[in-house]
């Protein structure tokens, strides 16, 4: 166990019954109040991934997060909905002491080939190699991932004169690196700070209550992505009475998008 990657061992699952595996929160995924959320909805997928009835790979997931999960062990329930020659539906259910403390929903397909247009370039930005790694460790799990910021870092604040502005762009990856699969990608959909810390130089207490991932990646291009950057860039649309959304797109160094990401995010006032 101690030769697999921290991550691996974040989301490793075994299985209990029909649908049903056991996990253990991980002291170095550690979040404000619980797991780092994207080290959490990776364990669900993963559950799915390796279920024997599994169709197909992962097309979205959404994940709500219904409560902290406490440190420990935990039970996922993963349950196929109804299959069909292509398409496969699935419920998800991480539970404690018989809570159910995350839940989400998986969509997955057999992909055809078909058209292929990419609407949504990626934006411009230095070479990964040309900038410096930021240690952002706010919370354990920041030490995990290899950030280079472009511009919009969290809890920096913003130059006089300067308009607000809660767009971030950077490259990342697996701070040890990992080839790129859908549970990585998963994870790393999820490593945006709250757009709250871009307009506060104080941390202000906020989290994640709905995720939804879009995945565009086939497996095939994942290999090709191997351990390289991936360009990431989050915005928020509209921050009020307590809530904000959060729009993120995943680049691959070639400019193929992989991964689109929504939240809805609480911040605390």
């Amino acid at each position: 166990m101690s030769n697999r990657h921290a991550f691996d061992q974040a989301i490793a699952l075994t299985p209990l019954s029909d649908n049903r595996y056991q996990g253990k929160t991980s002291e170095a995924f550690q979040n404000m109040v619980g797991p780092f959320g994207g080290s959490t909805a990776a364990t669900l997928l993963n559950a799915v991934l390796q279920h024997p009835q599994r169709l197909g790979d992962p097309v979205s997931l959404t994940v709500n997060f219904a409560g902290p999960v406490g440190e420990g062990e935990f039970e996922v329930e993963a349950t196929p909905l109804r299959t069909n020659r292509s398409t496969q539906h699935w419920l998800l259910l991480q539970k404690q002491d018989g809570e159910v403390v995350t839940s989400a929903t998986a969509f997955f397909a057999l992909r055809r080939d078909t058209l292929t247009e990419q609407q949504l370039c990626a934006p411009p930005a230095p070479a990964p190699t040309s900038l410096q790694r930021m240690d952002i460790s706010i919370r354990n799990w920041f030490k995990q991932y290899d950030f280079r910021f472009v511009h919009g870092i969290p809890l920096m604040g913003r130059a006089e004169g300067q308009p607000l502005d809660t767009e971030s762009l950077l490259w990342v990856r697996d701070a040890v690196e990992r080839p790129l699969d859908f549970t990585s990608l998963t994870a790393l959909g999820d490593v945006f700070a709250p757009r709250i810390f871009l307009l506060r130089k104080s941390f202000t207490p906020s989290g994640t209550v709905s995720m939804t991932h879009y995945f565009h990646a086939t497996s095939d291009e994942l290999e090709q992505v191997g351990s390289g950057f991936l360009l990431g860039r989050a915005q928020a649309s509209r921050l009020h009475n307590n809530y904000a959304d959060q729009v993120a797109h995943l680049w691959s160094e070639d400019g193929r998008l992989l991964l689109t990401s929504t939240q809805s995010v609480y911040f605390k006032e």
